[in-house]
């Protein structure tokens, strides 16, 4: 069964290239955010697997959407990404909840598919 994947980025573009990109690393995309409400709402209505969640959202960051989501019922798998590759380490990505960060050049590696299906 594939993983499923909220993507949670402001860029409309970003999110595009990224679907395509998590696609084509066998990973579902299942649901789409531009904004901390809008992710909080598609988590709790799709349930998904994982996370790729962007820091810097016009109405919150997203180490506190990264804590929201982590609070979920269920065992949600949440990365961190930015443009910016200092925009988190791996400690500050694990104390807000999430399992990992990656910056958003680093993204086609692998690093992010091995982070959201937990292998």
């Amino acid at each position: 069964m594939l993983t499923s994947v909220l993507l949670v980025d402001d860029d409309v573009a970003f999110r595009d290239l990224a679907r395509r990109m998590l696609g084509e690393m066998g990973l579902a995309v299942v649901g789409e955010a531009g904004t901390v409400a809008a992710a909080a709402a598609a988590a709790a209505e799709l349930r998904p697997d994982a996370a790729l969640v962007d820091i810097g959202l016009p109405d919150g960051d997203g180490f506190a959407l990264t804590r929201r989501l982590a609070a979920l019922p269920w065992a949600l798998r949440i990365v961190l990404t930015s443009s910016d590759p200092d925009a988190a380490t791996l400690d500050s990505a694990r104390s807000a909840g999430a399992v990992g960060f990656v910056a958003k050049d680093e993204l086609p590696g692998g690093a992010v598919r091995q982070l959201l299906i937990g292998n």
